[in-house]
């Protein structure tokens, strides 16, 4: 085989990373997920809805139980964007690294 045909048919190969695919997915939601749970518990404890800052009393359009509410609510969200990242990076170790295949040809002629 001469050298022009090994380039030809590495030409119409494609490499895939499947892996750090994964794990990139994993590392968004590891990401959002902890700035939202941190956003919660600071909701929890020491925050207040922006409302308080425009009524004339606080606590007067959204109360006290809404507002844990809400916090709550954010901070099930954050815990759930985290075990899925977890859940998706220990799935990523059983995915192969990269992946070799034919390349595809689609969309070749769609603009002709």
């Amino acid at each position: 085989m001469s050298s022009d045909e090994a380039s030809s048919s590495a030409d119409h190969r494609e490499e895939l990373y499947i892996a750090p695919l994964a794990r990139l997915v994993a590392s968004i939601f590891a990401v959002w997920g902890t700035v939202v749970a941190f956003r919660a518990v600071y909701d929890l404890f020491w925050g207040s809805p922006e409302a308080n800052l425009y009524s004339a009393s606080p606590w007067q359009f959204v109360s006290v139980s809404e507002w844990l509410r809400y916090a709550g609510f954010e901070l099930s969200y954050g815990i759930a964007c985290l075990s899925l990242a977890a859940g998706i990076y220990a799935y990523s170790k059983f995915l192969p690294e990269t992946l070799v295949r034919k390349k595809s040809e689609f969309g070749k002629d769609l603009f002709k």
